[in-house]
């Protein structure tokens, strides 16, 4: 889905001094038509040119503007499309995520209601939100925390999370979707 390395794209990436330098061409060129509809409007006089360097002149503008346009839509496009893939790899490092925490689940032998209270510990919730979305007492929600850390090996919420963010974090992981880059020689 990654477009080639183009010379403008390295310009995107890599120069923001080349970009500064499209923009400053760009309203240089817009400055030339809006100079020129100003002055016609106000009146102002200038040194008279031939109009043949003036067509030239507004012919060079007219091309910046188009080039400039053509460019930014470029760009635009290519942010799109990595914003695009960007997407992707969150939908899938998501769905790999759940799918490790039902098989660690299923691998802890969890009841469904511990599923739930281990879901909502790992997201955070305290044992008092816990029990009131789960419209239970805090004292169920506490045995029921204290069954899934023995069955999943761990003293507490911090070991039970850190069980998975160890498990994101290794080089196998299913979540990783593109093999590290090579390093470039020198």
């Amino acid at each position: 889905m990654s477009a080639p390395a183009t010379g403008f794209h390295r310009l995107l990436t890599r120069a923001p001094l080349g970009i500064a330098a499209l923009l400053a061409i760009q309203i240089l060129c817009a400055a030339v038509f809006i100079l020129d509809i100003f002055s016609s409007v106000v009146g102002i006089t200038a040194v008279p040119i031939s109009w043949e360097l003036r067509e030239i002149i507004e012919i060079c503008a007219a091309f910046g503007l188009l080039i400039g346009l053509g460019l930014g839509t470029y760009a635009l496009r290519h942010v799109l499309g990595e914003r695009n893939v960007a997407e992707e790899r969150l939908r899938r490092a998501s769905g790999a995520f759940a799918e490790m925490l039902e098989e660690r689940f299923t691998e802890w032998a969890l009841t469904p209601a511990e599923r739930d209270v281990a879901l909502f510990a790992i997201k955070g919730l305290s044992t008092a939100e816990i029990a009131s979305l789960r419209e239970t007492s805090e004292g169920t929600v506490k045995a029921q925390t204290n069954a899934i850390y023995r069955k999943a090996g761990v003293t507490g919420r911090p070991q039970l999370l850190s069980l998975f963010i160890e498990e994101l974090m290794r080089d196998d992981s299913p979540i990783r979707t593109a093999p590290p880059k090579p390093a470039r020689a020198a």
